[in-house]
């Protein structure tokens, strides 16, 4: 697995990371001892940067991906999250950036992890009642005190992303980015490259209806949350898997598999780019390393990104309260 660089302060990751969210909650029922062998699995490929967060199973995320890794931690860069604020049963209670907040979600989480240090520390979503200087203070304050390593922001605007890196240096911006989701190029990618810092596209697979494996809206769990995504619902879908059979008559004619092109698509946009598609599935982690080693053609990276121009996907990411939530 080949390296990159997030920031300039020498924080390197493999070049694909995987995501572990769906492994406790969102997309179905998960199965522990599955996801553990996921991770050791991706572990075992070189794939050394696994992203959890706080709220993602309300904590058991982190549980589980602590104890996945408790034995092989030098091998592992972990990035987790704070402030997506949930109560005990899984109720929504806001986003925080408060200072006592941050400083109070880290000991949680390093607790729940197992771990003395975070290598990666993201605010999740932009606190819009803390100033970014406040909280990006905070966090730099676990820097200092040895609780964590590198600084990221997850869907946060340029003007925020500028105002956090004057206090301290930015290693990542997490944002969704994929074929189908390019509104980051726009601004966010100009912004970040100019300040030098990394970028990290969750949900590189158009939380998987990139892959093809979707033909109607039944074949997702009962209880998966895409459901009531906006591109999964009504008319949409259909004219979202239109567009997916772009990508998999163009995957035939590589002899790659459709997931695998859309990945090389996004990791071919630079070097600065560290996608962490998330599976709990050992077949597709294995199936998505290797799109790590397929190399696009300038003719074919340009018949992709002309198939899939800014706002191609019917429906916009979140239902109306996530969008509220973004480039803040």
């Amino acid at each position: 697995m080949h390296q990159r660089k997030l920031g300039t302060g020498g924080l390197t990751v493999s070049a694909l990371g995987l995501g572990c969210m769906g492994m406790s909650e969102f997309y179905g029922e998960g199965d522990e001892a599955e996801s553990i062998a996921v991770i050791h699995r991706a572990i075992d490929l070189g794939v050394t940067f696994l992203d959890t967060a706080d709220m993602y199973g309300v904590g058991r995320n982190e549980e589980l991906v602590g104890r996945a890794i408790r034995d092989r931690r030098e091998r592992v860069v972990l990035a987790t999250k704070f402030g997506n604020v949930r109560g005990p049963n899984g109720e929504r209670l806001g986003v925080s950036g408060r200072p006592d907040y941050v400083k109070s979600a880290c000991e949680a989480s390093l607790k729940r992890l197992g771990l003395d240090v975070i290598d990666l520390y993201y605010q999740h979503r932009v606190d819009p009642e803390t100033p970014i200087e406040d909280t990006v203070g905070a966090m730099a304050d676990l820097v200092r005190e040895g609780k964590v390593r590198y600084l990221g922001l997850s869907e946060a605007g340029p003007a925020t992303i500028r105002r956090a890196a004057a206090v301290h240096p930015i290693a990542a911006l997490q944002t969704e980015y994929s074929l189908w989701s390019r509104d980051p190029e726009d601004e966010i990618l100009p912004t970040i490259r100019e300040l030098g810092i990394g970028f990290v596209p969750y949900s590189p697979l158009g939380r998987g209806f990139l892959t093809g494996r979707f033909k109607t809206i039944d074949d997702l769990p009962a209880d998966d949350f895409r459901r009531h995504s906006p591109r999964f619902s009504g008319e949409n879908f259909q004219l979202n898997l239109d567009l997916v059979g772009v990508v998999e008559d163009l995957a035939t004619a590589k002899g790659v598999k459709p997931s695998q092109l859309a990945l090389a698509w996004v990791l071919a946009q630079g070097d600065d780019v560290v996608p962490i598609p998330g599976t709990k599935r050992v077949k597709y982690l294995e199936e998505n390393v290797a799109a790590a080693d397929i190399v696009l053609t300038p003719d074919e990276i340009q018949e992709l990104a002309s198939a899939f121009p800014v706002g191609a996907a019917a429906g916009e990411r979140y239902a109306e309260a996530g969008m509220k939530m973004l480039n803040l």
